[in-house]
């Protein structure tokens, strides 16, 4: 028997889509350059998107790029976890094995949830942070590989991907800033319909002007010539080329499938659509062939040899043979690696999937999973859970389905795939009753959870709960950004237990829903929380007893500081200790010791913080070292040690990079801005609190760094800067969650802005409103400032008419805020005579007194802008007072001073207001250089030796005297003594003395015998 012909349908000669390239090939050159490129090419399916990219490939390898390909694995209706990522990772490690092991080193474990290949995966609590940093290592992996080399990352069949896939792509896309790389991913326009979840990620991308879109159109008539012309290796008939234009409508694959029809006389209207054309290719093959293409269209986007064997059931020569007719025919292709095989095209592989029968699809999938199960390493190793879990779910066996997904969704949560872990344990809960009884209960919490502690129970013996999954879900949701999925959950979870006495799971749930409602933006969270520690109130300690204390206490912390919150955080740390809760102790103790400081504790206080930040960084514990490098630097700012405060920031920023803590390294940046401005380092304090607002993944922290940005622009005297950068804030806050440490810096600037435009009646009011519920312990940092801006306000205001009505009760306010407010520290002290001395100016009775104390006490403090300004406040009390020339020369010293570092800041109404101070009062700014004598006794060219000698000449020494105090011999002073008389051209050593004096070389004592 003879062997089949071989079917050619691609054309060889690539057609077309010369304006595409141009773009992909300027992109390249661009990355070369040093400026990474991120490209997405859309079209509909077989319009030639795989071709395309192939080509480029092909010329980037030509102009020595190194191309990785990663392609979305389709398994089902369910995707690998960063399937894409981890192909194309795996690809550059194998073409770049050195760069890619020194690119990875000290973060495998990591990285690993991506390339299993670099070891073992870390283990750890998961937190917020833990996909955020999984990606921004991964980001920093790829520039580094791309630092000295062109790296192209290409992903096809983005429509296809996961959710964690989506969130990665669109991470790298926004943040990519150095490396010779181009990320290009491509996706099936036509697939996008209006729920599809790749449509939100491609709007969000078309805002980014670094991202350049692609969409592949049709071939045009003559287009499609040329490709006939490719694959029939000959001019085609006008006619044909009409005939299959007409029908494909330029449709490259379709094209393809028409000229193979037209070629095997099978017609282009035997059928009534393209797809029934497709299958009319496949029914053409042998019955053998036909059924292999039915159980590769069911496996996935690609399927193993062996695998396939398994699930065949034919003998090697048959299904070798069988499988020679369906390549032959160019329904399928070998996989590039040649394990495997894959259809040539998707859509003739949906083709042949659609046509299947219900019964069929599911004995198919049975089948994959009863040989997957028998023989593990059929697949390769980091798919294999996830693909037997989805074999399972599709064959319709609850039994085998429910502890197969669980297994998977354990695998997403370790890879860090939140969103698939969440799908996956929604699934588990959908199958749990119908699964069998006796299966569910051979299910243990230790194989399949970790969020909610196990209390009172043995998690080995203890059988798993729909409970667990729900805790499970909740806190996935949480972490993949799916909040309101969460939320329902944990609703659903709390209804549940309404019919249970189960006050622990209760409030642990309540302490979830809590986070959720704030995330969410829907309150404070404190109702929530409140509930939990009434369910927690009089029972034993325990894990989740600790948890419910440590998020009292923090919540505490940043909005109701106090003795109770002290006492909330000292018993968080005592139940954490008692039941071995490491992390919750650690948080507890850092929210201590917070509180602590903030109570006038502040030595114990640091020490504890510290401690805990050496302790998590030894453990390993990132998320609490984290946050004890934004939690102790902010509380050493507190007290004025901002120089020890940016030491722990710039350790804080290294260790946030390294371990893609990025909301955590947002706070470290934001913070950091805050004591560089202390410190007077105005333009790094605005460049770290850009760096918070790119870095920041959470509003909080951008925040932060906008209201510093507004203050650097008010010193600076742009007041319109100043108050749109306020307004930022208060949009970046929200109004959901009020804490101190925002509204009261937010009123601070506007207290600031409003005074800068002459609306003391607004300065007025803000105060009211700031101040009208007191003052809570604790907050004399954010406090102060405020008192000060409206004091200077009334001060400068004093001689307005319009200012004296309300004046007394607004002053009224001010002394009695002040007088309650604690002063902690020197800074604080100081902060509280400025106060004092601003509300003296107001009444018009400050004096220099008032002033040289205030001075004093910021020169015992660091903080030079706030020195100038007091500085040109005691100057001018100095020229008010009209005294003699010691004041003004006084006060001349003082306003050069202020005016340097007006200067050096770019502190405009400083300056002007210095530099009118000083104009007013006839001052000059500059000091007059003095005229140095010349130094007589260097112009008569006296060594130092020969000086001391004369010296002592005139002071009416002999030699011998010369020689005894000089330690020198005899002779040697006669030497020095005859060489002095020759350059001062005189005679004797009278005339020599007598020159000494007159020249006024030696002062009167130097020249006492007695000396």
């Amino acid at each position: 028997m003879l062997a089949s012909v071989e079917t050619r349908s691609v054309s060889p000669v690539f057609v077309g889509r010369a304006e595409e390239l141009d773009t992909l090939n300027d992109a390249l050159a661009r990355a070369a350059a040093g400026e990474p490129q991120a490209l997405l090419i859309g079209g509909e399916a077989g319009v030639g998107k795989t071709r395309l990219v192939e080509e480029f490939a092909t010329a980037a390898c030509r102009r020595g790029a190194v191309v990785a390909l990663g392609g979305c694995v389709e398994i089902g209706a369910d995707g690998l976890p960063f399937a894409p990522f981890s192909t194309a990772l795996r690809a550059l490690r194998r073409e770049l094995p050195a760069e890619v092991a020194a690119a990875a080193a000290g973060q495998e474990d990591e990285l690993t949830r991506l390339l299993p290949e670099l070891g073992e995966t870390g283990s750890g609590r998961h937190d917020e942070e833990g996909m955020a940093r999984l990606f921004e290592l991964t980001a920093r992996l790829l520039e580094r590989v791309a630092a000295d080399r062109t790296v192209v990352v290409a992903l096809e069949d983005l429509h296809w991907a996961d959710a964690s896939t989506r969130h990665l792509l669109a991470y790298l896309l926004r943040t990519l800033r150095s490396g010779r790389l181009v990320v290009l991913a491509t996706y099936r326009a036509d697939d996008i319909h209006r729920r599809h979840p790749l449509r939100p990620l491609l709007a969000e991308l078309d805002r980014l002007r670094t991202v350049r879109r692609i969409e592949l159109a049709r071939f045009t008539r003559t287009e499609v010539g040329r490709q006939l012309a490719g694959i029939l290796a000959a001019e085609p008939d006008p006619g044909q080329v009409e005939e299959i234009f007409e029908r494909s409508d330029g449709n490259a694959f379709f094209v393809e499938e028409l000229a193979v029809c037209a070629t095997e006389g099978c017609g282009t209207g035997l059928t009534d659509s393209l797809r029934d054309l497709l299958l009319v290719r496949v029914e053409g093959m042998p019955e053998s062939a036909q059924r292999i293409a039915r159980i590769v269209a069911e496996g996935g986007s690609t399927v193993e040899y062996r695998l396939l064997a398994a699930v065949a059931g034919l003998a090697e020569d048959d299904l070798i043979e069988a499988l020679r007719a369906a390549v032959n025919a160019n329904i399928l292709i070998a996989t590039p690696a040649g394990d495997g095989y894959r259809f040539r095209h998707s859509l003739v592989r949906e083709a042949v999937g659609d046509d299947l029968l219900p019964g069929e699809r599911s004995r198919l999938n049975r089948r994959y999973a009863e040989a997957l199960e028998a023989d593990p390493t059929l697949v390769p190793a980091d798919e294999r859970v996830m693909r037997l879990a989805s074999y399972w779910y599709h064959a319709h066996a609850p039994a085998k389905a429910l502890p197969a997904v669980l297994d998977a969704s354990v695998e997403a949560r370790r890879r860090h795939a939140y969103s698939e872990q969440l799908r996956l344990l929604e699934r588990a809960m959908e199958l749990w009753d119908t699964t069998p009884e006796t299966v569910r209960d051979e299910l243990r919490p230790i194989d399949y959870t970790e969020v909610y502690p196990p209390c009172g129970c043995d998690p080995a013996t203890t059988p798993l709960r729909y409970l667990d999954l729900m805790a499970e879900a909740a806190v996935a949701g949480r972490l993949s950004g799916e909040r309101e999925r969460a939320l329902k959950i944990t609703k659903r979870a709390l209804h549940l237990l309404e019919e249970e006495d189960d006050p622990l799971r209760a409030a642990w749930f309540w302490t979830q829903r809590a986070v959720m409602v704030q995330n969410l933006a829907r309150g404070d969270g404190w109702k929530e929380l409140a509930t939990a520690q009434e369910l927690v109130r009089g029972l034993p300690p325990s894990e989740v007893h600790a948890e419910v204390l440590t998020q009292v206490a923090g919540w505490s912390m940043l909005r109701a500081p106090g003795p109770q919150a002290l006492s909330d955080a000292e018993r968080a740390v005592e139940y954490a200790r008692m039941v071995g809760a490491r992390e919750t102790e650690m948080n507890a103790r850092l929210t201590l010791g917070t509180l602590m400081v903030d109570a006038g504790d502040v030595e114990a206080g640091l020490a504890v913080m510290s401690e805990v930040k050496d302790q998590a960084r030894q453990d390993g514990i990132a998320s609490v070292a984290g946050r004890a490098h934004v939690n102790l630097p902010s509380e050493l700012e507190a007290v004025g040690r901002s120089r020890e405060a940016v030491g722990v920031l710039e350790e804080g920023t290294a260790y946030a990079r390294r371990y893609g803590l990025l909301n955590t390294e947002a706070w470290v940046w934001s913070n950091l801005s805050d004591s560089l401005y202390s410190l007077g380092r105005w333009d790094e304090a605005v460049e770290a609190a850009e760096k918070a607002l790119r870095r920041g993944q959470s509003a909080k922290p951008q925040g932060a760094a906008a209201m510093k940005l507004a203050q650097v622009a008010l010193g600076r005297g742009d007041v319109a800067e100043a108050a749109r950068q306020r307004d930022a804030a208060e949009r970046y806050f929200g109004t959901h969650d009020p804490m101190p440490q925002q509204s009261l810096p937010l009123a601070a600037l506007t207290v600031g802005v409003a005074a800068a435009e002459g609306r003391l009646l607004d300065v007025r009011a803000e105060v009211r409103r700031s101040l009208d519920g007191g003052v809570p312990p604790g907050t004399q940092r954010y406090v102060w400032p405020l008192l000060l801006g409206a004091a200077i306000a009334e001060a400068e205001a004093r001689a307005l008419p319009a200012a004296g009505q309300g004046r007394t009760e607004a002053l009224g306010v001010l002394f009695e805020a002040a007088r309650r407010l604690t002063t902690v520290a020197p800074v604080w002290l100081a902060h509280e005579r400025w106060v004092r001395a601003e509300l003296a100016r107001a009444e018009g009775r400050d004096t220099v007194d008032t002033w040289s104390e205030v001075v004093t006490a910021f020169e015992s403090v660091e903080r030079p802008y706030d020195l100038a300004r007091v500085r040109h406040r005691l100057a001018a009390a100095l020229l008010g007072a009209g005294g003699g020339d010691d004041e003004r020369d006084r006060a001349t010293e003082l306003l050069r001073l202020a005016h340097a570092v007006a200067g050096h800041l770019g502190a405009r109404p400083l300056g002007d207001a210095v530099a009118l101070l000083a104009q007013r009062a006839r001052l000059p700014l500059t000091r007059v250089p003095e005229q140095r004598p010349a130094d007589p006794a260097e112009a008569l060219g006296l060594t130092s030796r020969e000086r001391d000698v004369l010296r002592l000449v005139a002071a009416g020494r002999t030699n011998r005297q010369i020689a005894e105090e000089l330690f020198i011999s005899p002779k040697t002073a006669s030497v020095h003594v005859s060489n002095i008389l020759g350059k001062l051209g005189v005679s004797g050593r009278g005339e020599a003395a007598a020159t000494a004096h007159r020249l006024g070389l030696f002062a009167a004592d130097a020249l006492d015998p007695a000396r």
